[in-house]
């Protein structure tokens, strides 16, 4: 499933160490190196789009920070968005009616905000899911449930209104734990890499109401772009990793990674007009307190692109 002359095949060590040396070259060193100020979303200046993909290119993801404030503007996230190349947005169940999702509380809300359930299925509270909830969220990117023609690739995340406490990021790049495991064990890449290496059972979710069983791979390459993807969830439930020891043991680095990274892990706390740009990069979110009258909003768009430069800076 991976091109033989791609740096993240696993016999490919001549292209694998060339593209390890550039990669590593320079990383930052913490979360402020990943912001770019921002003048107008809808049309980025040269300086700030070249910024902005400097820092994807190097770590898949990137967090501007405009003078929107609290403004509820979906359009100019979304405009922000397709300046990259990032058009194929994937509606959920639970998005709004233009395909954005609009991430606030609704555990405390007895009356819920519903949706339509799927077919033969009473309305769901999007309560019921952790992103609508005050509780943390623990390492995963979006969409490891998906199945392959509707993968996420890309994500933005844009806030509105934080939290009075709480509510922060951690971050970590895909391309980092990929170079972790390959390191230590090129044989966990080729475990990882196995089309039935992760499945998600069957069941009804947000996603689109009834959906079966889903086998496939943790690393992927993405073929449009020669891009590294990443599916992986750190939860135990409505998950099932591949009964082979070989799988087992990489599964747990990874875990053991996360949990305390040599670098490369950033933390950061999203405030009213930034927002992050990315390459679906593993991501957590931390348990948070708000107040009915300030309820936290972040608006969520995720895409069946990758990032690209449509104005040639790294041509």
């Amino acid at each position: 499933m991976i091109p033989a002359d791609s740096p993240f095949h696993p016999d490919n060590n001549a292209g694998y160490q060339a593209w390890r040396e550039a990669k590593l070259a320079g990383y930052p060193g913490k979360g402020e190196d990943l912001i770019v100020e921002v003048g107008d979303p809808h049309a980025l200046s040269d300086a700030e789009y070249r910024a902005i993909l400097d820092r994807v290119a190097k770590t898949n993801m990137a967090v501007y920070a405009t003078s929107l404030g609290e403004a509820e503007d979906k359009a100019a996230v979304r405009a922000l968005s397709t300046q990259f190349g990032l058009t194929h947005l994937h509606a959920n169940w639970l998005a709004d009616e233009d395909g954005v999702s609009s991430l606030t509380p609704r555990d405390d809300d007895a009356g819920g905000a519903e949706a339509n359930g799927p077919s033969g299925h009473p309305p769901t509270r999007r309560g019921d899911y952790i992103p609508y909830t005050h509780h943390r969220i623990r390492w995963h990117t979006d969409g490891y449930y998906n199945p392959e023609d509707k993968r996420i690739l890309a994500m933005t995340l844009h806030c509105v209104r934080d939290a009075v406490a709480g509510g922060d990021n951690e971050l970590m790049d895909q391309e980092l734990v990929y170079i972790h495991l390959r390191d230590n064990n090129p044989d966990w890449i080729r475990a990882l890499t196995a089309p039935d290496a992760m499945t998600i059972p069957a069941r009804v979710d947000e996603i689109d109401g009834e959906r079966p069983e889903e086998q496939g791979p943790v690393f992927l390459v993405d073929p449009a772009s020669g891009g590294l993807h990443l599916r992986y969830t750190a939860r135990t439930k409505s998950i099932a990793w591949k009964d082979d020891p070989t799988v087992q043991a990489a599964v747990k680095a990874i875990e053991n990674l996360l949990a305390d990274p040599p670098f490369g892990r950033f933390r950061l706390h999203l405030q009213p007009g930034m927002g992050l740009l990315c390459n679906n990069v593993l991501h957590t979110r931390d348990g948070f307190n708000d107040t009915p009258e300030h309820r936290r909003l972040l608006y969520r768009a995720r895409y069946h692109d990758r990032i690209r430069d449509l104005r040639g800076v790294h041509a």
